[in-house]
């Protein structure tokens, strides 16, 4: 490739970049203004820096403050990220290693769940939930991680697993390890990347989900960031714009934080397992 051609290509890459950049530097330029400058100037440049919006907006609405909705969402988060990767792992081993009667029929059955959309399992798991009293708990988004309804985490870990050399397996055994040292102390520790991304994605669709929380959470002292965001919009005065914007600044940070610290491996994990068969 030419040198010229080279510099075009840098050139309309960058402007794609910064078209797909824009919307996150209006949010950050948006939680430095005024209320009444962001819908007044189009400017990415804020008139005056005003970091009040930080300040007020951390504070909440009535005595609940983003300082307990960040807690939520952690409690919420981190418990559902570590079940879903281990029940993953576990189901995806037995999937890519053991041989057992309706394997097959099983694995499509478990992929073809992939195909079902959100709103048809909506009210069947609200029944279900309703009559175990999980409802304002946190136990819907945690006994369901627990049993890798994740398909798509569990077929990603299984492509994962073939390409792992069956010979490891069986160098462990005659060593005298069983099948779950096999998995904890061979599997595990080569799926390094492919563990990192699930876990990745997991925490991303979790730290984010809107629907699901409003559904089952109905106590907004148990409010995640994505509910604690809307109800600054339900107050009945008028709404801090710049306010919502800042807390939505802070409430994509740990989202973007985790997810340069994991890249490398997100992306090795993402291109090994798409390789593997």
């Amino acid at each position: 490739m030419s040198a010229s051609r080279q510099t075009l290509t840098l050139v309309l890459l960058s402007l794609f970049g910064l078209i797909f950049l824009y919307p996150l530097l209006w949010l950050l330029s948006a939680s430095f203004k005024t209320n009444s400058e962001i819908f007044s100037s189009l400017s990415l440049w804020p008139g005056i820096w005003n970091t009040e919006a930080y300040t007020e907006g951390w504070r909440g609405i009535g005595k609940y403050g983003f300082a307990a909705f960040f807690k939520n969402t952690l409690v919420l988060t981190v418990p559902a990220v570590v079940l879903t990767v281990l029940s993953s792992t576990v189901v995806a081993y037995g999937f890519a290693r053991f041989r057992f009667p309706g394997k097959k029929a099983l694995f499509a059955l478990m992929l073809s769940t992939l195909m079902l959309p959100d709103s048809v399992l909506l009210i069947p798991r609200y029944l279900l939930f309703r009559e175990l009293n999980w409802l304002n708990t946190y136990l819907p988004f945690y006994i369901p991680a627990l049993l890798a309804v994740h398909a798509f985490f569990v077929f990603l870990l299984v492509q994962f697993f073939r390409g792992l050399p069956r010979e490891l397996d069986e160098a462990a055994y005659i060593d005298g390890c069983g099948s779950f040292a096999i998995l904890a102390r061979i599997l595990i520790p080569l799926s390094g990347p492919a563990l990192i991304s699930a876990a990745l994605f997991q925490f991303i669709w979790t730290w984010n989900d809107f629907f699901n929380a409003l559904i089952f959470i109905n106590s907004v002292s148990k409010f995640p960031v994505s509910l604690g965001l809307r109800m600054a919009l339900d107050n009945e005065g008028a709404v801090h714009w710049n306010r919502v914007m800042a807390m939505s600044v802070l409430a994509i940070v740990p989202c973007i934080a985790v997810f340069f610290t994991a890249q490398k491996y997100f992306v090795e994990g993402i291109s090994t397992t798409g390789l593997k068969g």
